[in-house]
């Protein structure tokens, strides 16, 4: 893999690496630990955040894999780069979606069970961590 496409890959997968960190495992859990918020605020700010996340995400997975295609990247490179980019669209697809209308739901006022949406969510953003981490190592070795 050529050093141009290789340095571009792996500068945005520690940003995008480091972004979901940030959000994901830091901001989204305490936003709710703040005095004076509540469920509501708490989901509209979460919509509002995560919205800007995925856009984010989805502008670097592109950077990722145009740099990895130009790059004649090798295949471990290029396994990885499609796993996350898996779990990103299964995310945007699949479960985003589901979250969004429970939230609507709670914002509207309804109560019920707690959404079981959101420990997908979590274990699908644990699953990309891991993938960032390794995709960013494979290509700082290459």
């Amino acid at each position: 893999m050529n050093a141009t496409s290789a340095a571009t890959a792996s500068g945005a997968t520690f940003v995008w690496l480091g972004m979901v960190l940030a959000i994901s495992f830091l901001e989204a859990p305490l936003k709710f630990r703040a005095p004076g918020v509540t469920i509501p605020i708490g989901l509209g700010i979460g919509r509002m955040v995560f919205r800007a996340l995925n856009a984010v995400e989805a502008v670097l997975a592109v950077v990722v894999i145009v740099a990895v295609a130009v790059g004649s990247a090798p295949a471990h490179v290029i396994a990885l780069t499609a796993a996350v980019v898996l779990l990103l669209l299964v995310q945007l697809v699949l479960v985003r979606p589901r979250l969004n209308r429970r939230s609507d739901r709670v914002l509207a006022g309804e109560e019920g069970p707690r959404s079981r949406g959101h420990l997908v969510y979590v274990a699908l953003e644990i699953a990309k961590v891991a993938v960032l981490v390794a995709l960013g190592v494979g290509l700082s070795a290459v």
